[in-house]
């Protein structure tokens, strides 16, 4: 039996359904009455169904030892791995394989392809979130130096939030999110990450991971369900991938220069909203519209927002010094060998003893990146 023409099998089922019978349209239309048959079972041409499974006598009692080899190839490097023509010479040298060549090639063609990854369009629900960090150069009081940017984006609305830091430390991370969620008033279900050593301190065997502290005091307050991506595997949060790349191209090109990161930043926010006029390409409303609906997919604000700092104790040494974080800081001298506890923000330290601030250091967050420098601040 052929292969026919959707439009022959619209006429022949037009034709019967107007009353015409099988067998005179067998007649009519030149085919025999299993194609008529047919022809009424599907809509379409349905292809040709095979209905018992492919035999290969010759090949199928090596298939194991095949599998085994391409198996083992996978710890392999990608140009020591196996050939077709390489297991056609071993299977006939060493097993006594007397089939052809061709057989074993469309056997590994085919078991490749099952073997790929298949990509299914993600749907993204109102009230998530997905979260990462990039990099760009800035000018920042005169200074050219490396910005580390925050960025969160609402996959269903493409709304986003991006803020700068000096460092991509873990109070930064806490940080963006506190900021990203007073700049969109909610807060969302759930936060989709990469294992960045900040948040994920270990991937225990069973897959699961051990938070850093500050990062589960932080989920812990504001109530977050945190996901993961695949070790390695970005596309797993391409939405903010993305994201990452358009902040990069659009609002860092040229140069930024500002005279203070909290100046840029106020900047950064304003493209955020700027943005939101915005409709993407397959979209029929603007970012800002589609916005509504992941606001009212997410939590309410708590009462109050969580403190970003990294939180140590400490004593004052005979030199009126405080170590923290592989630096030194100066505090006033009547506290010397005093205990004294410490509070490390991105932008500052703050060292205080029993319920007083004794001594605040501005721009330590540069300095929390580094292992070498003394800071020695004076009240």
């Amino acid at each position: 039996m052929g292969i026919y023409s959707v439009e022959l099998y619209l006429r022949v089922r037009q034709a019967c359904a107007d009353g015409m019978s099988q067998r005179e349209a067998t007649r009519v239309f030149n085919v025999s009455r299993d194609t008529v048959r047919k022809m009424m079972s599907f809509s379409v041409p349905p292809g040709y169904r095979r209905q018992a499974e492919i035999r290969r006598p010759k090949l199928d009692p090596f298939l194991p030892i095949i599998d085994g080899w391409l198996e083992a190839d996978r710890t392999m490097p990608r140009k020591q791995r196996h050939t077709a023509k390489r297991v056609f010479d071993r299977l006939r040298d060493e097993c006594g394989f007397t089939g052809g060549y061709t057989i074993i090639e469309d056997y590994i063609r085919e078991r490749e392809r099952r073997g790929q990854e298949v990509f299914v369009p993600l749907s993204h629900p109102p009230g998530h979130a997905q979260a990462d960090f990039g990099e760009a150069l800035v000018r920042i009081g005169g200074v050219e130096q490396k910005a580390h940017f925050f960025v969160l984006d609402l996959p269903h609305s493409d709304g986003c939030y991006v803020r700068a830091y000096p460092a991509a430390v873990a109070e930064a991370w806490v940080d963006g999110h506190i900021h990203a969620f007073a700049f969109f008033g909610a807060v969302p279900q759930s936060v989709l990450y990469d294992n960045d050593r900040c948040l994920v301190a270990k991937i225990l065997p069973d897959g699961t991971r051990k938070r850093a502290s500050l990062f589960s005091g932080f989920l812990s307050h504001y109530l977050i369900r945190d996901r993961y991506g695949r070790p390695g595997k970005g596309n797993d949060k391409c939405n903010v991938e993305g994201l990452v790349g358009y902040s990069r191209r659009n609002f860092m090109v040229p140069m930024p220069a500002f005279d203070t990161w909290e100046a840029f930043n106020l900047w950064l926010e304003e493209q955020c909203l700027k943005r939101q006029r915005a409709v993407l390409r397959g979209e029929s409303e603007t970012i800002g519209e589609r916005l509504q609906r992941d606001l009212a997919g997410m939590r309410a604000l708590p009462a109050a927002p969580f403190d970003a700092c990294d939180q140590d104790n400490g004593r004052v040494s005979s030199q009126s010094l405080v170590r923290y974080k592989t630096n030194d800081y100066s505090v006033p001298v009547a506290h010397g060998h005093q205990d004294v506890w410490i509070r490390g923000y991105i932008h500052e330290v703050v060292i205080g003893c029993r319920g007083e601030v004794i001594a605040r250091i501005p721009d330590a967050g540069i300095a929390m990146n580094s292992s070498s420098t003394r800071f020695i601040t004076f009240r």
